[in-house]
């Protein structure tokens, strides 16, 4: 993923901070406990589209 385009991009749904998961191809918003996946390198930004995180993921 490209490093400025996720600097630029925040998530739909708080407006908040997103990190990127390498191994599972996805944006990360911790604030919504959501993940938005990227697919073909493209990030699908979409509330519907995400799944939420566990508490284990977010290291709860």
């Amino acid at each position: 993923m490209d490093t400025k385009l996720l600097e630029l991009l925040v998530c739909p749904v708080t407006k908040g901070h997103l990190e990127y998961d390498r191994e599972k191809h996805e944006l990360i918003s911790r604030s919504a406990r959501l993940a938005y996946p990227v697919r073909d390198g493209i990030p699908v930004m979409l509330e519907n589209e995400a799944r939420t995180l566990t508490d284990e993921e977010l290291g709860l």
